[in-house]
């Protein structure tokens, strides 16, 4: 799939995964217009991590490879702040973007074909009991159906959303199109954190 399309782009200071939930509070009038026009129309928008700038105020420079966000809910409060949950969909490249008069950012975007599943493999196996057993204690409620604890690239981006990572590594992993590549890096990440027993293995460097 390399089709093109135009679509709204929300710079944020975090990564949305595909299949991932995103909760956003939405208050500046730009945004409000994109939220807008996204119930109206059925209209999705993108996400992208900021590599500068900043979410509030004059339009942030984005990372070029983002998700596409797809609003499940939306919440209109009485000071005009909308509260929303978006659920992320495919990964796109960004061609080129412009601002619009208002602030708001759109980008002419690439949708990027996205590999075949993977079981977890045997090396990496515990990493999937734990996740269950994570989502099951702390947030199933936010976690969409369904839970594919045995393929590579599902378990990997629940983990690169939950884990306490830098946005950039996060973003590292966001771009990763190799989902055995990317569960590698969970699973060392885990030990790590101490969510796994220690590895006498592992390297010392990621």
């Amino acid at each position: 799939m390399n089709d093109t399309t135009r679509i709204p782009l929300f710079p944020l200071g975090t990564a949305l995964f595909p299949e991932g939930s995103l909760p956003l509070r939405i208050f500046e009038p730009r945004y409000r217009r994109m939220i807008a026009q996204c119930l109206k129309g059925h209209g999705t928008f993108g996400v992208c991590l900021i590599a500068a700038g900043q979410e509030v105020g004059a339009p942030a420079v984005p990372y070029l490879l983002g998700t596409e966000a797809q609003i499940v809910s939306a919440d209109h409060l009485r000071n005009g702040v909308v509260e929303i949950v978006v659920r992320g969909r495919r990964r796109f490249r960004v061609i080129d973007h412009e601002v619009e008069q208002d602030g708001l950012m759109t980008g002419l975007v690439r949708w990027l074909d996205e590999p075949p599943a993977q079981p977890v493999p045997p090396h990496l196996a515990e990493v999937a009991p734990l996740l269950e057993r994570l989502i099951g204690k702390y947030g199933g409620g936010h976690v969409a159906e369904p839970h594919r604890y045995d393929d590579a690239g599902w378990v990997g981006a629940r983990y690169a959303e939950w884990l306490p990572l830098k946005p950039e590594a996060k973003q590292r992993l966001l771009e990763m199109d190799d989902a055995l590549e990317r569960l590698e890096f969970v699973h060392q990440a885990l030990y790590e954190l101490g969510l796994l027993p220690e590895d006498p293995d592992a390297p010392l460097n990621r």
